[in-house]
């Protein structure tokens, strides 16, 4: 518990360092999402999660959020929270507040649900292996490749890396075992934090904004902007 409410409440007092004159409706979630540490219950405090994410789902003209999480997100109950779940929740919270990387309000808002995966499988909402149960099964030889791309392209691939190596600034190389080859784009300031062999990685990756792509990492935060190289 006191782990939890110490990442919440070290959130709230950075984000208020911002200045309300200076308020997104990023931070506004954020701020909000980290009170909802009080909250004992896992289930409820998946709720207050979502019910967070209002202001940005209003900026972004998105139909509201549930009125019951909205209501918990505005009066988050107290009570003890199980060890257990300690480590969880710290680590959601501090994967939605590393989605900042995303300039993109949208792609914020989906990295900040993307956070949130380990509670769904905990409690069973979700499958640990629901992402790659969905990938294709012969992903196209050109997805990435402007020049080559079929005119129906899939909206994303899943593979498992082959190798990956980082560079002197942090930024990744990977390639996948479909043979493909992808890089971190220079202008991403998410850093990956990977250190297991590269098979045990399955990737997602999908289109982005203005014609870039985004990857991510089953059972890993973040998100990273990439650019295909062979």
């Amino acid at each position: 518990m006191r782990n939890v409410q110490a990442l919440a409440t070290g959130i709230v007092l950075l984000l208020l360092t911002i200045g309300s004159s200076q308020a997104r409706p990023i931070d506004d979630t954020l701020s909000t999402a980290s009170r909802c540490a009080s909250i004992a219950d896992l289930r409820n405090w998946l709720d207050c999660y979502y019910g967070a994410a209002q202001p940005v789902r209003a900026s972004l003209g998105l139909k509201p959020a549930l009125k019951a999480q909205i209501d918990l997100a505005t009066a988050p109950p107290s009570g003890k929270i199980p060890p257990a779940e300690v480590s969880l929740r710290n680590g959601v919270m501090a994967a939605a507040f590393q989605c900042n990387g995303n300039a993109d309000t949208r792609q914020w808002l989906d990295c900040y649900y993307a956070a949130v995966r380990p509670a769904r499988i905990r409690l069973g909402l979700e499958k640990a292996t629901a992402i790659a149960d969905t990938a294709p099964a012969t992903p196209p030889p050109g997805f990435g490749l402007d020049s080559t791309a079929p005119k129906r392209a899939p909206d994303h691939i899943m593979a498992r890396m082959h190798s990956y190596s980082f560079g002197r600034d942090h930024r990744f190389r990977l390639s996948l075992d479909n043979g493909q080859v992808w890089q971190q784009l220079e202008g991403d300031d998410s850093f990956a934090r990977w250190n297991k062999p590269a098979d045990r990685y399955t990737v997602r990756i999908s289109p982005g904004m203005f014609g870039s792509y985004n990857l991510q990492v089953m059972n890993k935060p973040g998100m990273f902007k990439v650019r295909r190289i062979q």
